[in-house]
């Protein structure tokens, strides 16, 4: 018999307090994870979930599923032990308990665009400890290497809690006529090896010049300096490519480009960046902007941007090469490369 997710954290916590509390923070996550999943399972049937509202803090295009998915989670949090609460729906850190102990983070409802065209959907979620000395407004702005756990949901044809505690990441699936989330699949380790990578290919001219030259080298195929044919993925969802490389490997690639207001990229650090790079690391593999680890950059604001690259250790460890300028001289030439004596602002700057 499987076990159930409320076995699993209860098992972990055993005589602690401290990860009771992390338990506690998870299971209502779950429960809102369970709701929400059953609100995207109706599609049209609970109204037009992809009609456009305001833009929300971040300055992204807010739909109705966005804002309902916010209210489910904060809801289902109210009863964990959570001090203060940050959404990417909220300009500003919610205080939840007076007397919580637990920070959260959430992205509530990760690929909106996704949901007029019933593709996959999910949420992020990020729990760290409260500092006291730390006012509420700051609770947030920690080091990645601070979080107690992760996860995030994807919801598709299967309810899925991808979760770390800092033992390992660990897969859960709704059984939906019980609502219970049981263990599936336990301890994974990301595929080395794997032929595949994930990128939005049409702002390839925007890209600095170590992604071009990356994806140069993976679209030359056998002929390249890979010496491997790849596979291209994107399906305009963080969570759904994550998953995807958790179960079978490759790389993900969200650089920050050219583009007005894309310097910094565009994923969030503290509700999506840091908690994927937590679970992609228990996971053994490995999470970067292209300069620095996520998990080392401390954010100064709740809705800071960055770029994002995870993926296979190797498979990162080789991005970064390229920024490094390790791979220029090696394996092109100066005359027809784009590569030279190119190097990014960002390689300069120290991690932060």
């Amino acid at each position: 018999m499987k076990q159930t997710l409320e076995d699993h954290l209860t098992h972990w916590a055993a005589r602690d307090p401290a990860r009771e509390a992390v338990a506690a923070t998870v299971l209502a996550c779950a429960e809102a994870g369970r709701k929400l999943a059953e609100l995207c399972a109706l599609g049209p049937l609970a109204g037009d979930l992809a009609a456009g509202l305001e833009a929300n803090p971040g300055g992204d295009a807010q739909k109705e599923l966005d804002r309902r998915a916010h209210d489910i989670f904060v809801a289902a949090l109210r009863h964990a032990p959570v001090a203060v609460l940050g959404s990417e729906e909220a300009v500003a850190p919610i205080v939840v308990r007076a007397d919580g102990c637990l920070a959260i983070a959430i992205d509530p409802l990760d690929g909106s665009s996704n949901i007029a065209v019933n593709a996959p959907i999910g949420s992020i979620f990020s729990i760290l400890p409260v500092d006291p000395a730390l006012p509420p407004a700051r609770q947030l702005l920690r080091p990645g290497s601070a979080q107690l756990a992760a996860g995030f949901l994807i919801y598709g044809p299967e309810t899925v809690l991808v979760l770390s505690v800092g033992n390992g990441t660990h897969i859960f699936t709704l059984h939906r006529p019980s609502g219970v989330f049981l263990l599936t699949r336990a301890a994974l380790r990301l595929p080395r090896g794997t032929s595949e990578y994930a990128i939005n290919a049409s702002n390839y001219r925007h890209w600095e010049a170590p992604i071009r030259a990356y994806v140069d080298d993976c679209l030359a195929g056998t002929e390249g300096p890979r010496r491997v044919d790849f596979n291209m993925r994107w399906m305009a969802s963080v969570v759904a490519e994550a998953y995807r490389i958790l179960l079978r490997g490759g790389i993900y690639l969200y650089p920050g480009d050219a583009r007005p207001g894309y310097r910094e990229g565009r994923l969030r650090l503290v509700y999506e960046a840091a908690p994927l790079a937590f679970l992609i690391t228990e996971a053994g593999g490995a999470a970067s902007d292209g300069v620095c680890p996520i998990l080392a950059r401390t954010p100064t604001t709740l809705h800071q941007r960055t770029p994002l690259i995870f993926g296979a250790d190797d498979k990162v460890a080789r991005v970064l090469a390229y920024y490094a300028g390790e791979l220029a001289i090696a394996e092109r030439s100066p005359l027809f490369g784009r590569r030279g004596l190119f190097r990014t602002d960002r390689e300069l700057a120290p991690c932060r």
